[in-house]
């Protein structure tokens, strides 16, 4: 059994497919963890925002993992 593992999808990208990587990785649809993005960085002035270009900076495209 392996361990899942967090990445960015290209295939389903709409900005830099980590929305879609987090869903993949939670099992939701991208568009609810979308939606969900927008609603957290809209309550958090912006914070999400920088946590997004942080993540897309650092997790790895999932063509590299596999």
């Amino acid at each position: 059994m392996s361990a899942k593992k967090l990445y960015k999808v290209s295939e389903a990208k709409i900005i830099c497919g980590v929305c879609a990587g987090i869903g993949e990785y939670l099992n939701l649809d991208p568009n609810v963890v979308r939606l969900l993005v927008m609603l957290i960085s809209l309550c958090s002035f912006g914070g999400m925002i920088i946590a997004y270009i942080v993540m897309a900076c650092i997790l790895p495209d999932k063509t590299s993992v596999y």
